[in-house]
């Protein structure tokens, strides 16, 4: 089950919460109304809010529950020149890709479109190591792309002569 569905559930436990405080309180009914009100348009916000999120690029610097991750395939790159870098990566162990971004850095661009170039000519895999790092890019020296050739294919079997059946031998 992917973390937003517990993050929504603890959005709505707060709001319970806090909308329970407020209408135990020893107010007057038309505030605890309000209160009571303000929870329940509070819940469709906080869901339409999520799932405007789900379709824009998290910053790399904010991917905290990522930073384990050792490596991740670059499935896709896109270049706001001047102003961000956006990757498509297929984390380790990940089925589903995720959509991050990256501040612009010319040299890091650079080195993603020749690494795409070069495996779209050879029908290659680009593979980024550690691509979420607490240290920065200009510690790091930038982003460390690896191009990982296509697998060979399966050879084939040798082809056996076919048997011919001799009626003076005993096996059949």
């Amino acid at each position: 089950m992917d973390i937003i569905y517990y993050i929504f559930a603890a959005s709505i436990a707060l709001a319970a919460l806090l909308a329970g405080i407020a209408i135990s309180a020893p107010r007057k009914t038309p505030i605890r109304l309000l209160a009571l009100g303000a929870m329940t348009l509070f819940l469709p916000v906080v869901y339409v809010q999520f799932i405007g999120l789900l379709s824009k690029p998290k910053p790399a610097s904010f991917a905290w529950l990522e930073r384990d991750v050792e490596s991740a395939k670059l499935l896709g790159v896109s270049f706001d020149e001047g102003k961000a870098i956006y990757m498509w990566l297929q984390l380790e162990g990940m089925i589903e890709p995720r959509f991050y971004s990256l501040p612009w850095r010319q040299r890091v661009a650079e080195d993603m479109e020749d690494a795409m170039e070069q495996a779209n000519r050879t029908r290659a895999s680009v593979i980024i190591k550690n691509p979420f790092s607490r240290r920065s890019l200009e510690e790091r020296g930038g982003v460390t792309v690896e191009i990982i050739p296509p697998p060979l294919p399966p050879l084939k079997k040798p082809v056996t002569p076919p048997r011919v059946f001799n009626p003076r031998q005993p096996e059949i």
